[in-house]
């Protein structure tokens, strides 16, 4: 069965406290460790944050499974192929654009095969930063799974269905949707077809929904339209499964005779989730001027200092723009924040060339830009009627409030060597 006609049941709720069971009876009742669990399940702990944080940021799930991770090789080296840990990134403070990242359909890759690292800071060691990454992959991971010691994944799927089996159950992500796996949780991905998407990984905080301020109790991304995954396991012994985990932005490998699969039931908080972009209920003036792209916020991973995030997540969505008197594109620019531009399908509304799904583009701190001279100069002579930005448009920012640099590979390979010519047309228009 292909994979857009596979769906999955999944409970619905933003970091909803869950309890799922694929075998009634098995979650133990009135405690998490009782001396024996049902059906001689082994009780495993997940946290997802040191014991003593505040409780309403506490994060962990209780995980029933037919055998416990630990039972595995020890984990060794192997070649961490694209992925970098951050330490040599290369330093450039100019407008940077890079091409749509080719899916090598000359040599078959799985997910894990395909990750590429493009931008980062920070560091996992401390806790505290981010990295901008690409995937690509042409074929499923068989036998084999990975999980993240470094940091919590954001997925959004440019092209291609992601059929993902987590240690919680079972999760389909198509290209319009994202999904969160947090920092530990075990999972394998498989596809049909060349794929590829981009990846948001956080080192310090987990994702969170925005507060909405004056915007009140309802809008942007509403807490019942995301999905966690129900209790799904398999029952695999005998086989040579091989784990991949990333640690310090190194890959290391080891093998064990059972699938990780294994949880027959779960309860907690700490549990993969997914969303579709298309149910965001986006907020726009409808006077005159425009809000800052932060009305377009869907998750931010905050940092210590209030308001001031180490990554928000942020979709330019199909909308109505009816301001008056108004220049509607998007407004030149220098920010105190990195931007990193990804575009899922369609045109953005800003730079109608050049800026290709699949493609990329970062802007630095303090780095000027904004639309290009075509986009400009048809926006101050446009009609100011209502306009819909198009159901086939979907842009996305990872925006950061720390400075980015860049990897071998980014700095190497698909950079638009002409983007900063876009903006040359600029004249001086002024009647001074």
């Amino acid at each position: 069965m292909a994979l857009e006609q596979i769906d999955y049941e999944y409970q619905s709720g933003f970091g909803n406290s869950f309890e799922s069971e694929a075998i009634k009876g098995t979650l133990p009742k009135g405690r998490n460790t009782p001396q024996n669990c049902p059906l001689d399940l082994y009780a495993e702990q997940l946290s997802g944050n040191a014991f003593t944080a505040p409780r309403h940021t506490q994060q962990r799930s209780w995980l029933y499974r037919i055998r416990p991770s630990v039972c595995h090789t020890p984990l060794k080296p192997i070649d961490s192929g694209l992925v970098c840990d951050l330490n040599n990134l290369h330093v450039d403070p100019n407008q940077l654009r890079w091409k749509p990242f080719p899916i090598s359909e000359d040599k078959p890759h799985d997910f894990v095969e395909g990750l590429i690292t493009i931008a980062g800071a920070g560091h996992a060691s401390v806790r505290h930063g981010l990295a901008v990454h690409i995937y690509t992959a042409t074929k499923s991971m068989e036998n084999k799974s990975f999980y993240n010691s470094d940091g919590d994944f954001l997925i959004v799927p440019q092209q291609g269905t992601l059929d993902i089996q987590t240690e919680f159950g079972f999760m389909k992500v198509k290209s319009g949707e994202i999904c969160v796996i947090q920092r530990g949780i075990t999972f394998s991905v498989n596809v049909e077809g060349p794929t590829r998407g981009y990846i948001c990984e956080v080192f310090g905080s987990h994702f969170k929904l925005p507060d909405l301020g004056p915007i009140g109790a309802n809008g942007l991304a509403n807490p019942r339209d995301f999905l966690s995954p129900v209790a799904a396991y398999e029952k695999k012994e005998g086989i040579e499964h091989t784990k991949i985990n990333k640690f310090l932005g190194k890959l290391f490998s080891a093998t064990q005779t059972y699938s990780p699969f294994n949880v027959v039931a779960w309860h907690g908080n700490y549990c993969p989730y997914k969303y579709d972009l298309s149910l965001f209920c986006a907020v726009n003036s409808v006077t005159f001027d425009h809000l800052d792209p932060s009305i377009f916020t869907v998750l931010t991973a905050p940092t210590n200092e209030v308001g001031v995030a180490a990554a928000d997540f942020v979709i330019f969505p199909p909308r109505w723009l009816v301001q008056e008197n108004t220049f509607r594109p998007p407004y030149f620019h220098r920010n105190c924040m990195s931007e990193f531009m990804g575009l899922i399908r369609g045109v953005y509304e800003a730079k109608k060339e050049g800026f290709l799904p699949g493609g990329g583009s970062l802007h630095s701190c303090m780095t000027p830009h904004g639309p290009d001279s075509d986009t400009f100069y048809a926006a101050i002579k446009a009609e100011l009627k209502p306009t819909k930005i198009p159901d086939v448009a979907l842009a996305f920012m990872f925006e950061s409030s720390l400075i980015l640099g860049i990897s071998d590979y980014a700095k190497k390979n698909f950079i638009d060597d002409d983007y900063w010519k876009c903006w040359q047309g600029l004249k001086d228009n002024s009647k001074i």
